[in-house]
């Protein structure tokens, strides 16, 4: 897509929900931008366009509920086992945390899973350092929830951002396991973990309170049950919920914290971005809690906005194979990435696009 600015010259429906003066954006697909609707330290702003036709499928987060897909341990850090068991086709979405198994973990790729797809490998990063045995009654052999998703950009950086190629030594030769897949894959989880601990120091910094788990002191997804955490979520909720909800021609969102962009999340429908927007939501929300002693600073325009997205949009590109038939592009500049999925034609469904991820650097 392109994005270019145009003056506001009719009220949209989201701007009888809006405060006035709101900028909006459009994109030559007919995409547009609204907002920013501001709690204390985020600004949420929504991207607005048409949806994909097609049935809408179901989330991680739905299926897992049903019972229609399973994730398994397969004892691998970085490698589980998914498999669809259903008639409909899974979204899964990079930064999904699955909790259970050996050690809760996080997916690395979105993809879109399809009915009785049979065993599926999937990336993961563990989001819990050094339990590898099952937590109280849990099952180590699969995975039983995956209500949240990752709180923190760096974390997502860390996960999935081009690494720099190592340079070659004065005889030539690389260093040692460097540019490996082992090497990057362990220098990646290492920089996962380190998040971790961060998003942990952050949040009780802010909330004056501890929110390690007791039951297991380095679990990400056990902090973000934490009760102090959910009740301080409330405000940000109440404020900015109902905005993603009030048009059906939503079908992203961007967000910044502290007046700095964070990232974007892009889908091909709104019925999509309604079943990932409580989400999506909530993690917003966590990391700007994490950042509420940081010095306040206005959000930004809209310019600024439509900026960022055009600067990742334009950026150099490469591309690698996905399973289930997928693909990932990258595009890179010195200021954005962004993260687009793919699938291939199928006999049920063409071959599109099915999540934009933007992350600033």
């Amino acid at each position: 897509m392109r994005w270019s600015l145009l003056a506001a010259v009719a009220v949209s429906p989201l701007m009888t929900l809006l405060p006035a003066g709101l900028g909006h954006a459009q994109a030559a697909e007919g995409q547009r931008i609204s907002g920013p609707v501001v709690h204390e330290n985020l600004a949420v702003y929504f991207i607005h366009g048409p949806s994909a036709p097609g049935k809408v499928p179901l989330t991680l987060e739905e299926a897992m509920a049903k019972g229609v897909v399973k994730v398994r341990e397969t004892s691998n850090v970085n490698q589980l086992e998914i498999e669809n068991h259903g008639l409909d086709e899974v979204f899964v979405q990079s930064g999904d945390i699955v909790k259970g198994g050996k050690q809760d973990r996080t997916l690395m790729v979105s993809l879109v899973l399809p009915p009785k797809s049979g065993s599926i490998p999937i990336a993961s990063f563990c989001v819990e350092e050094g339990r590898w045995t099952a937590r109280g009654r849990e099952d180590a052999k699969n995975f039983s929830t995956a209500s949240a998703a990752v709180p923190s950009r760096e974390m997502k950086l860390a996960m999935k951002a081009p690494m720099p190629v190592s340079t070659p030594d004065a005889a030539g030769a690389r260093l040692a396991g460097g540019n490996s897949p082992a090497a990057e894959t362990g220098e990646r989880q290492q920089k996962v973990w380190e998040n971790v601990r961060k998003t942990q120091a952050k949040l009780a910094g802010s909330l004056g309170a501890q929110v390690r788990s007791a039951q297991s002191a380095s679990s990400l997804q056990l902090a973000l049950e934490n009760e102090k955490l959910m009740d301080a979520q409330k405000g940000y909720r109440d404020a900015l919920k109902a905005a993603g909800e009030s048009g059906d021609d939503i079908v992203g969102f961007i967000f910044a914290v502290n007046g700095d962009l964070n990232s974007a999340d892009v889908y091909p429908s709104n019925g999509l971005f309604r079943k990932m927007w409580s989400k999506l939501l909530t993690a917003s929300v966590i990391e700007a809690i994490g950042h509420k002693d940081d010095p306040a600073v206005a959000a930004p325009s809209i310019e600024t906005v439509t900026a960022f997205l055009a600067a990742a949009e334009n950026g150099k590109a490469s591309e690698k194979p996905l399973n289930a038939g997928s693909r990932l592009e990258t595009r890179e500049t010195d200021k954005a990435y962004l993260f687009e999925t793919a699938r291939a034609a199928s006999p049920n469904a063409p071959a599109a696009w099915v999540h934009r991820n933007y992350l600033a650097r």
